[in-house]
């Protein structure tokens, strides 16, 4: 529910839904289709092949909550903490650059981190338990 956003908000919220959602959907192949990058990865972080495969409906799971606009404030919750694992990963194990990527996969990370904080402030008022306090 998205009524108590000015016009302003509602497209901000939008942009940064879709985004992060995009973002989300575009690496599934590579999780779902064993690419070797993320093989790699996830050997790296001793969860081959399951957390690869358990990340990677997680992430559905979370851009589709991310683009209906009723589940768009737990869509923004479940992000910022599914993609908090990815960075620490980065931060802890991984390092920033993967494989010569440039630390592209950590930039699209930290993209979705700054989008779901976003748009847990955009719908802040629509959390369960919390959000009438705000």
């Amino acid at each position: 529910m998205t009524a108590s956003l000015s016009a302003f908000e509602k497209a901000l919220s939008w942009i940064a839904r879709i985004s992060a959602a995009a973002i989300y959907l575009q690496t599934l192949y590579f999780k779902f289709s064993g690419a070797p990058e993320s093989v790699y990865i996830f050997s790296a972080l001793g969860a081959e092949p399951v957390g690869r495969i358990g990340s990677g409906a997680a992430e559905l799971i979370v851009a589709i909550l991310l683009l209906l606009p009723r589940t768009a404030a737990l869509g923004g919750v479940f992000s910022l903490g599914l993609i908090s694992g990815a960075l620490g990963a980065h931060l802890f194990v991984l390092g920033i650059e993967v494989q010569g990527d440039g630390g592209l996969l950590f930039g699209l990370a930290a993209i979705i981190a700054v989008l779901s904080a976003l748009v847990i402030w955009l719908h802040r008022r629509e959390l369960p338990l919390i959000g009438d306090r705000f």
